[in-house]
């Protein structure tokens, strides 16, 4: 152990006393971190201070294993300091293990000044795991020495080791994240990333200063291992081919050590292309980074979400949450430390809510029938919402795993980017009751599975008891049940037994489910507010509700859907009207196959179609909204997405219009589609308003929707959760 300590202190006392080891050591990584700092506005972001960080840690660690450890080494053997050493006598191994230990304690303080400068300077907190920080970062600075010791000993000259050193340091340096986000790479370069050995340490890095991971959590235990692994083998290796003079070389073939050394990298790389964990990872964790910016919304108007606004006011952003809301503009700004935003003449509001949409379903039809069969077809729709500046939708009816799945892969997990997912499952009806007939439609062979998926029709009280309470640990978040005997426009069905239903509505409440209720009169209305439902679908278009049946859901707080959208749609395709399909917004994100093959499908109007019976249907429907808002219903939007001419977007928007052409008003139909809708998801502690605390998820308009509702469609800005959506990439998320 004398000879370990002793070369190690002797190291320390040469570094010490070296200028060009100390400038390289601490003055030199400095003024990378301060540039990168500047140009990432790290000021303004605790997460760009991680990157930051992180980049110039990488880059300090390359450059103290391969030229402070290889180089050096090799510099060492060339000018004949290591035969004096051979002759002390001492053995190779204290030669390279106090390499690797001297290397590590000159390094390690410039981490505790990287993080020293960003509290000071840039006001970024300490990480939250600082322990594992510290001892991710020694795993990789050893490793990395150990990794420039073994090339020091294969090779025979400075001229052999600089080219091999070049040969991995420039992709390290390139490729890793040490310079450039990888994630704006194309994924053929990310995957060869994917093989360095600095892209692990970096990504490892990142993880514990942005998300405050362990050194050895699930994330980061691979990276460590394949650290560790490669650390003990070039250690071994190294001391074995260790060379004390110039003269003594080594074959060419010597440099195969390498490919072992590396082997543990190479191995996961190739898992890492087969699967793409790492790009995802990059991707959720640069997501992670945007979504902690500080950003001040400067004298911009303010929908809040609950019917008040604000004129020219500002709103500050940071940590992915609302800080502040300025009624007038802050009389220090620069003291905000933020990214400033100016916003004349545009309006901030919540994200909208689609409270009623089937994401399983197109909205129109494709020539191809592929098409149908795209396994990123409803992510796809999700980002279309988001596009849209919808930023959260409730499923109304759909297959459930396929619904539970969507939910985890893009509001749980963050794989992909879209609006946020809520699911009611599948739909409570009777055996013949609406819409079973919808299955006709689905291949035969697929049929049982759908229906198992798609349907739940109790035969007794009991039975629906024990289904609901399934789904409640199948995870759904709310519980939807059909009360439609239909009407001679859509087909007659079979009535769902009122006992039945019942027992649903109850069973839900005592598992602590919302509930929804699709309506097809005034009487099944009346079923389900003297049952208790939570909303009311649809309505009625068949007749009028009563006003004492609205009293009633005033009273016990129970919300009005109307789904205006759909019915207009019903109508359109008896008239072969498919206008609806050319609105801009809606020509962006709607798939043009879909919108294309749509058109001509549906441009001909029906035989025999009665213009005026259709135009009472949308009459009534207007009319039943129009008298639950005077009679104080609480309102929320949905579209009904998912059936023909009602495709996935921009829908909540033309709702908002066809609420205004019916008389209500701007500033309440914009409340029912954020607050309102919000609150009846049981989300609104966190969305649907303007207000501190709350998520930063919300539109910037070009416009003020109060004057002219069609401003919704006239999207400046989204952000979720903090995140500036670049929507422009939002559909690149699918490409092959």
């Amino acid at each position: 152990m004398r000879p370990y300590i002793a070369q190690t202190a002797s190291n320390l006392r040469l570094m010490v006393r070296d200028r060009a080891v100390l400038f390289y050591s601490y003055l030199f990584p400095l003024v990378f971190f301060f540039t990168f700092a500047q140009v990432f506005h790290a000021g303004a972001s605790p997460g760009a201070m991680a990157q930051v960080i992180a980049m110039v840690m990488i880059i300090g660690v390359l450059g103290n294993g391969f030229f402070g450890a290889g180089i050096r080494t090799v510099l060492d053997r060339e000018t004949n300091v290591l035969r004096r050493f051979k002759v002390a006598p001492i053995s190779a191994g204290p030669i390279i293990v106090a390499s690797m230990i001297s290397g590590w304690a000159a390094y390690m303080p410039t981490v505790f000044f990287f993080l020293f400068f960003g509290h000071v300077i840039y006001h970024a907190p300490f990480p939250h795991n600082f322990l594992s920080l510290l001892l991710f970062i020694s795993i990789g600075l050893l490793a990395f020495r150990a990794m420039g010791m073994i090339i020091a000993a294969v090779v025979n000259s400075q001229q052999e080791a600089t080219i091999l050193i070049q040969l991995l340091y420039l992709p390290m340096l390139f490729l890793s994240g040490a310079t450039f986000p990888t994630s704006i790479m194309p994924d053929w370069v990310q995957i060869i990333a994917s093989f360095l050995p600095a892209t692990y340490l970096f990504q490892g890095m990142k993880s514990i200063l942005l998300g405050g991971e362990s050194a050895f959590s699930r994330a980061n235990l691979v990276s460590a291992l394949c650290l560790i692994t490669a650390m003990a083998v070039a250690l071994f290796v190294g001391i074995k081919l260790f060379r004390w003079e110039k003269e003594e070389k080594i074959a060419g073939k010597a440099k195969l050590w390498i490919l072992v050394v590396l082997a543990p990298f190479l191995i996961s790389g190739v898992y890492q292309a087969r699967t793409k964990q790492g790009i995802e990872r990059e991707k959720q964790m640069d997501r992670a980074a945007s979504q902690m910016r500080t950003v001040l919304f400067h004298n911009v108007n303010i929908f809040v979400g609950n019917g008040e606004t604000i004129q020219g006011g500002s709103v500050l952003i940071k940590n992915g949450k609302i800080a502040q809301v300025f009624r007038k503009s802050p009389e220090d700004i620069k003291s905000l430390n933020a990214d400033v935003n100016e916003e004349s003449g545009k309006t901030l509001m919540p994200g909208l809510i689609d409270m009623h949409v089937h994401i399983g379903a197109p909205g129109g039809v494709f020539q191809n029938p592929q098409s149908y069969a795209d396994p990123h077809a409803e992510t796809r729709r999700l980002a279309a919402y988001l596009y849209s500046g919808v930023t959260a939708v409730r499923s109304t009816g759909d297959l459930l795993d396929g619904a539970l799945a969507l939910r985890q892969t893009v509001s749980a997990s963050g794989k992909y980017e879209g609006a946020e997912f809520f699911t009611c499952g599948p739909l409570f009806t009777a055996v013949g009751g609406h819409p079973e007939e919808l299955l006709a439609s689905f291949p035969e062979i697929m049929r049982k599975t759908a229906k198992e998926q798609f349907l739940r029709q109790p035969k007794t009280p009991d039975e629906a008891r024990a289904q609901v309470i399934a789904l409640k640990q199948a995870g759904v978040d709310c519980v939807k049940a059909v009360l439609e005997a239909g009407n001679p426009t859509w087909g007659q069905f079979k009535h769902l037994d009122p006992d039945i239903y019942r027992a649903v509505i109850s069973e839900a409440a005592g598992q602590g489910l919302p509930t929804a209720t699709h309506t097809g009169n005034a009487s099944d209305v009346k079923l389900a507010v003297d049952t208790g439902s939570n909303s009311i679908e649809h309505g009625s278009t068949i007749d009028l509700i009563p006003g004492e049946t609205f009293a009633a859901m005033k009273a016990h707080n129970i919300v009005y859907d109307p789904t205006l959208s759909v019915f207009e749609a019903l109508v359109d395709l008896q008239q072969g009207h498919t206008q609806i399909l050319n609105r801009p917004l809606l020509q962006q994100v709607g798939p043009a196959d879909l919108l294309s093959n749509t058109q001509s499908v549906f441009s001909k109007p029906v035989k025999n179609v009665d213009p005026v019976r259709l135009q009472a249907l949308l009459n009534t429907a207007n009319q039943n909204l129009l008298h639950a808002y005077q009679s104080g219903v609480t309102l929320i939007t949905g579209s009904d997405a998912g059936n023909m001419l009602v495709i996935h977007g921009p829908t909540v928007q033309h709702e908002l219009e066809l609420w205004v052409n019916a008389k209500i008003p701007a500033a309440v139909a914009l409340q029912a589609a954020t607050y309102n809708a919000a609150k009846t998801l049981h989300q609104e502690n966190r969305i649907g308003l303007i207000r501190e605390g709350m998520d930063a998820t919300f539109i910037l308009l070009d416009g003020d929707p109060l004057q002219d509702i069609s401003a919704t469609e006239h999207i400046n800005a989204v952000y979720l959760r903090g995140e500036h959506i670049d929507r422009g990439d939002l559909f690149d998320q699918f490409k092959p």
